[in-house]
């Protein structure tokens, strides 16, 4: 049985993307991306379309860089939500210069009132070398908090490496 809500973490290019999407196929509900990417150059712009051209016409894309609470809440029984990505999410509120911590605790609550199930997927930022400037010391600690705190909210933590998910927390179908 598929958990009520999941939690991929991974590195960049960990296939942690590719393993959320076949785990929403799986699902046999209504499929909503959440896609929350902002396209600001060529090489965005190509990985975008590598991502929509892996989803076939049974999936519903909402675009959501900054607000996710709107689209939670607007879901309804029979589909799933699969929310890619928690990193590109956060890194829109600091370049925007917004409260992370607010930031947060809003979406924490959007995905406790979310009335379906939900993948999100989100980078491990945390295992590299200490950043040289503040703006990147500043995201990778908020990113290893909402991390932190998406583990705790979700039923099923799953790691993915080169492909291959490693349960962390819960169990899987």
């Amino acid at each position: 049985m598929l958990p009520r809500n999941t939690f991929a973490l991974g590195g960049a290019a960990s296939g942690k993307s590719q393993w959320a999407e076949a785990l929403a196929n799986s699902s046999g509900l209504r499929k909503t991306y959440l896609a929350t990417g902002r396209i600001w150059d060529d090489e965005v712009q190509e990985r975008v379309k590598i991502h929509r051209a892996r989803r076939d016409a049974g999936w519903r894309t909402v675009e959501c860089p900054l607000d996710l609470a709107e689209p939670l809440s607007r879901l309804s029984s029979g589909e799933i939500a699969l929310i890619d990505c928690a990193t590109m999410w956060l890194s829109n509120h600091l370049m925007e210069g917004r409260d992370l911590a607010q930031a947060q605790s809003d979406l924490l609550q959007a995905l406790r009132r979310c009335p379906t199930p939900w993948i999100i997927v989100s980078n491990e930022v945390g295992q590299g070398i200490v950043p040289e400037n503040a703006m990147a010391r500043q995201f990778r600690e908020a990113q290893g908090r909402l991390n932190i705190a998406l583990a705790a909210e979700a039923e099923a933590v799953v790691q993915v490496i080169a492909g291959l998910p490693q349960v962390l927390k819960g169990q899987l179908p």
